[in-house]
């Protein structure tokens, strides 16, 4: 039995949104409840001083296994502060476009 993500009440109240991503979420039909499924399920890239939490291809495959259907979220992207608020959100299929920073690794030793 597959079903479609779900999110509680509770979890959409305390997601913090900027008036700007409101807007955005607002002229593309997004819901709150979708950028919730896409911060919980999504992958996570660190770029540009914030992170993009994405659904592609693979996390609807990966999810489809345990039975959460993400297919209406790939491509959706949302762009989270480094304080934890939403930025802004919008669909692109393009993951390609986000730079991601390299972390310095860290070697022991000394």
């Amino acid at each position: 039995m597959t079903f479609f993500f779900h999110a509680t009440p509770a979890a959409s109240d305390s997601l913090q949104l900027t008036s700007h991503a409101c807007l955005r979420m607002q002229q593309r039909g997004i819901s709150r409840m979708a950028v919730n499924a896409v911060l919980a399920y999504g992958r996570r890239i660190h770029a540009k001083a914030a992170t993009y939490c994405v659904v592609g291809r693979k996390e609807v495959q990966r999810y489809a296994s345990e039975g959460v259907d993400l297919s209406r979220l790939t491509g959706l992207q949302v762009l989270v502060s480094a304080e934890g608020s939403v930025i802004t959100v919008y669909r692109s299929q393009d993951l390609h476009a986000i730079k991601a920073v390299r972390r310095p690794r860290i070697r022991g030793g000394k």
